[in-house]
């Protein structure tokens, strides 16, 4: 089995709710494991200011889905939540980032592993830390973003 992390974030219709039900939806996918969940954080949106704030959580599977194929199981949630893609750094109802997929490196026009901005993410570097600690690599990272605010609620 293959330990991969997932980004999870929402900023529309309950936010909250999407973000505890996408947890139970990435328990469920075939041949994984939900190992760990970290808690909520509340944050502000990076890029495209002007939209409410996020509510964000890193989730940490054991898996023997390839790469690829989780990528697909997590854009199928995403879509079973109205995910619209209407132009960079918009609202959505819930968007799931492939975080690290073991130690690969994974460069394809769809997908990009180590996930290619989580170093500059305050709400991805915490929870991802709060669910593994011993990634103690990114702990440096998440030091050079104190001024990004993020609140712990739950």
């Amino acid at each position: 089995m293959t330990l991969a992390y997932v980004g999870i974030g929402s900023n529309l219709e309950d936010p909250e709710s999407q973000v505890r039900r996408a947890f139970d939806e990435l328990a469920n996918i075939r041949d994984t494991r939900l190992k760990g969940k970290s808690s909520l954080y509340r944050s502000a949106p990076l890029g495209h200011a002007d939209q409410p704030d996020f509510i964000n959580a890193v989730a940490a599977l054991e898996t023997d889905l390839s790469a690829d194929e989780l990528f697909g199981e997590l854009k199928g949630i995403e879509e079973r939540h109205g995910r619209k893609r209407s132009f960079a750094n918009a609202p959505r109802t819930l968007d799931l980032d492939l975080l690290l997929y073991g130690d690969e490196r994974i460069a394809t026009a769809a997908l990009t592993v180590p996930h290619p901005r989580m170093h500059e993410r305050a709400f991805v570097l915490r929870p991802l830390l709060e669910v593994s600690p011993e990634l103690e690599a990114y702990k440096s990272f998440l030091e050079a973003r104190a001024g990004q605010q993020i609140e712990r609620i739950g």
